[in-house]
């Protein structure tokens, strides 16, 4: 006893009954109970059924021996035999053949009633004497044609199994009336009654198995679920959606296959995909997302780490980690920050890093001259500070000239100017292309382009600083609606599996600097699609690496300079 006391204590713990709601052990239980209910009910059904059918087989069988032998009865046929003759009045018959009808019933304790009936269909005597004189309820019976039948009758509306065997005269065959013979069904109480002990034993074994199946299922459940309930696990699904949505950084649940998971609001909002009605369930690469931005939320091996890539127009950040659960992973998690502003401020802080550079730059080569003119000063070498002091002033004046002549914008112009210095002092030379032409373009076009410029050219001279040789070609070129800049360098170029890398994952081959880590390349392709461009990369006739930019303007195009 005390042992099942603690069993059911157990099983109590397990399934929660104890803290006024069902848990999910619980429902399990009583939903395998009901299927047990049902399948014993649907078994108790068929049971009855095949009960009926086997009564009909066996009981059917001994009401054609009782009629039949009443039927082959000498006394019997003779006496039906004189009143068709009309040798015996028919109001002896009863008493004559009623001792025959009970004979009948004798030689099967289970029959019921034992009638002998007339051609007529009228009861001529019966086990039961009531019914003498009435009309026999014969169903479907063609016993009145001669032929013996087997089959259910209705008599006072009680189902039974009758057999009807014709009597026949022996003089000329005629038919002298039927023996029924029939046996009542027994009734369904009386049959549930007496399978009721199987299937209590049956029931209370699936309740035992039920039991035992539920206490595994549960520990399973508790396991699976950490303990939770299903209000507990309900709430914490409801808590959980709320707070995806509410989350101002985008967040995207990838599964192994590829689907999407999870995707909360501002998710959607930054990869565009606003106009998907629900995003979940549905494969990322049927999203219409670039195949980078597919790559990003879906890729295979390493965590993700503040890779940068460009959605549409935006500058986004992609944070990627594994999701797994009992040591096996389940698929990815990414976060996207939307950082297009801070960019731009990169941009902005890039640029004037850039010119620091180049204000250092130009600083250093000046102290340096003004460091050879003193010596020389002081050395009384007037003439040599003279030519000096000419051959740098041509120099300037030939490199102003020269990019100021074909590039008419000022600011960009200064910028290429000041570039010179830097590659200059870097011990690498800039050349402008004879055949660059750019016209004065709007503030904000300008801002744009000298971003474009500033990067490219400072990756080149970085690439080509301490190589033989070193060579930077610029070449900018503007028709009516279009400028198209060419940066070609001569050092180790970009292999092709990196092309795409240097573009959309904050690639560098560069230490850590202040700004961002990587940031000129991905800024370089933001500017240009926001205005509508492209930039691209390829191998240069040189060996190194040549960048080709493309970006729509509206300012017209002076013809203005010489080649």
């Amino acid at each position: 006893m005390d042992v099942v006391v603690a069993l059911t204590h157990t099983l109590r713990d397990r399934i929660g009954w104890h803290r006024g709601e069902l848990t999910l052990a619980a429902k399990v239980l009583l939903l395998q109970l009901v299927v047990i209910a049902v399948l014993l009910t649907a078994v108790g059904v068929l049971s009855i059924r095949q009960s009926n059918a086997d009564f009909a087989d066996d009981q059917g069988a001994q009401m054609r021996s009782v009629a039949e032998y009443v039927a082959t009865l000498p006394e019997v046929r003779g006496a039906l035999e004189r009143v068709r003759d009309g040798e015996d009045p028919a109001s002896g018959l009863p008493r004559g053949l009623a001792p025959y009808a009970d004979r009948g019933v004798a030689l099967s304790s289970s029959a019921t009633d034992v009638m002998i009936v007339s051609p007529e269909g009228s009861v001529l005597a019966a086990t039961d004497p009531s019914r003498v004189g009435d009309r026999a309820d014969l169903g479907d019976s063609d016993g009145l044609e001669g032929r013996g039948w087997t089959g259910d009758v209705e008599p006072d509306g009680e189902r039974a199994v009758a057999h009807h065997a014709p009597i026949i005269s022996e003089d000329d065959g005629s038919l002298l009336g039927i023996v029924a013979a029939e046996e009542t069904y027994p009734s369904v109480g009386d049959q549930v009654a007496n399978a009721a002990p199987e299937l209590a034993l049956f029931l209370g074994l699936g309740a035992l198995l039920g039991l035992a199946g539920t206490w595994v299922v549960s520990r399973m459940v508790r396991r699976s679920t950490r303990g939770l309930g299903t209000t507990e696990l309900a709430n914490l699904a409801d808590h959980r959606e709320a707070l995806l949505h509410a989350i101002r950084e985008g967040v995207v649940g990838v599964g192994n296959d590829g689907r999407v998971t999870a995707m909360n609001d501002a998710a959607r909002a930054t990869l565009g995909l606003d106009h998907i009605p629900d995003p979940v369930g549905r494969p990322v690469a049927d999203l219409g997302l670039d195949p980078h931005v597919v790559a990003l939320l879906t890729g295979e091996g390493d965590d993700v780490r503040d890779a940068l890539a460009l959605v549409g127009t935006r500058a986004v950040v992609f944070n990627r980690g594994r999701a797994s659960t009992g040591g096996r992973g389940i698929g990815t998690v990414t976060t996207l920050r939307d950082r297009t502003e801070l960019v731009s401020l990169q941009s902005q802080l890039s640029s004037n890093l850039s010119i620091t550079d180049t204000l250092r730059a130009q600083t250093h080569e000046f102290d340096n001259r003004l460091h050879t003119i003193s010596g020389l000063v002081q050395l009384g070498e007037y003439d040599e500070v003279a030519a000096l002091v000419g051959t740098l002033t041509r120099h300037r004046a030939d490199v102003s000239e020269r990019v100021s002549k074909r590039l008419l914008d000022p600011a960009v112009a200064a910028l290429v100017i000041a570039k010179d210095a830097v590659a200059d002092e870097r011990g690498v030379t800039l050349e402008l292309d004879p055949g660059s032409r750019l016209p004065a373009l709007a503030p904000d076009e300008v801002a744009d382009l000298t971003a474009v410029l500033g990067n490219l050219v400072d990756n080149a001279i970085d690439a080509t600083s301490g190589r033989p040789d070193p060579l930077v070609e610029l070449w900018v070129l503007a028709d009516d609606d279009t400028v198209r800049v060419r940066v070609r360098d001569n050092g180790p170029g970009v292999p092709a599996d990196l092309r795409e890398a240097i573009f959309v994952r904050g690639f560098s081959t560069k230490p850590d600097v202040l700004g961002g880590r990587g940031i000129g390349l991905p800024l370089v392709r933001l500017i240009c699609a926001q205005r509508g461009g492209s930039v691209t990369v390829d191998e240069a006739d040189t060996g190194g690496a040549e960048f080709l930019v493309t970006m729509p303007i509206t300012g017209s195009v002076s013809q203005d300079g010489e080649s």
